[in-house]
This record gives C-alpha cells, structure tokens and sequence, in this order.
C-alpha cells in the first residue's frame, strides 16, 4: 500500500511540473502589423518573449487589409497601422479600445531604384519628372487609394505637381513589401517605399527622399483590439518602452511615443 502511495504521489508531482510550462505556454498574442514593420517588431517581439515567456504571432499586410480583417472578426489583440486614417477607422467601427491608442513610430518616404541601376541622387522638388525618370518601365508603390506608402506617396507628387504624368506608369501592389520586391527583382525600375524598407534589402538602394512638407506626416499608431487579452496591456507597455525604442529606432523609425520603462 505504502509503495502504492508513493507511485501516486511520484505522479501527481510529475504532472503537476508538466502542468505549469503547459499554462505558460497558452500565454500568446497576436498582432496585426503594418507590412513595413516586419523586421523592426519581428525583434521587438524576440525579446518580449525572452522577457515575459508569452508567445508574439504577427501577421504583416497593409493596413487596409488589417482593419478590414478585424473589423470581419480575425482574433488579433494588437492592431499597427501605418497611418492614422486606417486607426480611425478601426476606432469608427469600434474594434479597438480607444483608451490604449497611442502614436508609436513615425517614417519617410523616398524614391528607390534596382541597386545596379544608373539612377542615382534624384532631386525630388517641385515640378521634378517622375514619369520621365521611369522611362518605358513602371512606378512601384502601394495602392494609393488604401494602402498608406501608396496614399502618401500619390500626396507627396500631387504636391509636387508630377501626378498627371505619373499615374499610367503605376504599378500599384498589395502592400509595400510587395512594391519593394517588384523593384528589388527588377520587375519595376523605381518605386516610392518607405524609408525603412529600403534600408532592409540589399535588392535596391535609395536615390532620392521626398520633403517631409510634401505628404501627410507619417505615423504609426497602435491600440490593443476591443477583444484583446488581459496581456496586451503589458505588451503595449514593452513595445512603447527603451528596449522597443532602441530597435525601432535601429531599423529606422522615429520613435514617436515617450518610453515608458
């Protein structure tokens, strides 16, 4: 009986030690992220899990796309866009908590070309040739009707006044990742990117910056969903604190929000 009790007790302790990392590991959030973000949050979200143990999935597209896909029910805790518009509308259709919402990053848009190409130091002002600079060959960038690279850039040469000529040579893509690799592939000769994403293929290089008084400033803003885990308030937390800013800013962004730790 005596040896009975001790196999049961062996037991209970051994499931009882299995069961605590098993808690642990149901711990996860998930994040909806600007596609230009990729880099920068997939090391946030490293070292958040070093810190914490909870589990950071991240799904990259446009922020058109994201809004839409939250609005539709997806089960995301944290929401990212690159651009106020797309937060507001996620705030109108009331599937983030307004409460948490706070402007993280800001970026820039620049002019980028194959990394061979001959097109180099483009001075981007008034009246300068947009068109004439793509030659037989076509503009990448985002969807300037929804995607925010896209909407800033068509901005940015409304101002400028190289739109008219402009606009048949765009080749407008899904998200700015993807206007990056048609120029990073050679599929498109130049293309409107942020700032960021060019510094982080070696496919392409910049060769011209837009004025900042050109477009809209560009801002990330990011709040937990109306459907959030208890946890997003701490990841929030993380990703507007020093470590979060150190990255960000290593891979380019301006960090916007004032470090809480």
């Amino acid at each position: 009986m005596n040896r009975f009790a001790g196999l049961f007790t062996a037991f209970t302790i051994l499931l009882g030690s299995s069961f605590v990392p098993a808690q642990a590991q149901d711990k996860a959030l998930t994040v909806f992220a600007a596609a230009s973000m990729k880099n920068a949050l997939d090391e946030v979200n490293a070292a958040y899990t070093a810190k914490t143990g909870v589990k950071v999935t991240s799904s990259y597209a446009a922020s058109s796309v994201l809004a839409k896909q939250i609005e539709q029910g997806a089960p995301a805790d944290i929401f990212i866009s690159a651009d106020l518009e797309w937060m507001d509308y996620a705030a109108g259709k009331k599937t983030i908590k307004e409460d948490t919402r706070a402007n993280l990053l800001g970026n820039s848009i620049v002019l980028i070309a194959g990394k061979d190409s001959k097109l180099a130091d483009v001075k981007i002002g008034q009246g300068f040739d947009l068109a004439k600079l793509a030659g037989d060959g076509k503009i990448a960038t985002g969807d300037v009707k929804s995607v925010p690279v896209g909407k800033y850039a068509k901005a940015a040469l409304e101002k400028l006044g190289a739109w008219i000529a402009a606009e048949p040579k765009f080749a407008m893509a899904e998200s700015v990742r993807a206007a990056l690799l048609l120029v990073s592939r050679g599929e498109a000769p130049i293309g409107i990117v942020y700032s960021t994403d060019a510094k982080v293929d070696p496919g392409v290089k910049i060769i011209g910056t837009f004025p900042a008084d050109s477009h809209p400033a560009i801002i990330y803003p990011v709040a937990a969903t109306s459907t959030a885990k208890s946890e997003a308030a701490d990841y929030l937390a993380f990703l507007k604190g020093s470590a979060s800013k150190t990255i960000m800013e290593k891979y380019g962004f301006n960090f916007l929000a004032k470090p809480t730790t």
